[in-house]
């Protein structure tokens, strides 16, 4: 039996659960949700990537706030996912939603009650995107972020 995940789908989980590499998960879905007329459950699963690369790399200044830039990508992918909060995709959604909610509560409260962050696992409950996912280990290469934390550009050094 052959599922029909799209191969890009199967590329976001392997940047998302093995890779940790958000800005890889944004590209890769951007692309099939631009292919799929913008469909909303992809937009929602991209904007999980870009809150937890925003809150991994960003700063808190004067001009960004990766605290304000996290809670609001992952509160506009909680009301994105609603629809499909069951397990849609071959991914356990509603785990998913309750994780980023949790996310999100502990944002809110960042400056109260600072924390490490820490990722998210999208936990795969179809046994043929499982099957797919394995598959895509031994054909995508491992793909380090570009970023872990907050760097500060070349040009601010010179200062």
């Amino acid at each position: 039996m052959k599922a029909n995940f799209e191969p890009l789908y199967v590329a976001y989980l392997v940047y998302f659960n093995r890779d940790r590499d958000y800005f890889e998960c944004h590209e890769v879905l951007e692309e099939l949700w631009l292919e799929k007329q913008r469909e909303p459950v992809y937009q929602g699963l991209l904007q999980i990537a870009v809150a937890l690369f925003h809150f991994r790399n960003g700063t808190v200044n004067h001009t960004y706030n990766k605290i304000a830039g996290a809670v609001k990508m992952m509160k506009s992918s909680y009301n994105k996912l609603l629809p499909y909060q069951h397990h849609a995709l071959g991914i356990n959604m509603e785990k998913l939603m309750a994780d980023v909610q949790l996310y999100i509560e502990r944002l809110e409260h960042y400056q109260e009650q600072p924390f490490d962050f820490y990722d998210l696992n999208i936990q795969i409950t179809d046994p043929l995107l499982q099957k797919e996912v394995d598959q895509a280990y031994q054909t995508i290469q491992p793909n380090l972020p570009l970023r872990t934390g907050y760097e500060r550009g070349p040009k601010s050094k010179e200062l």
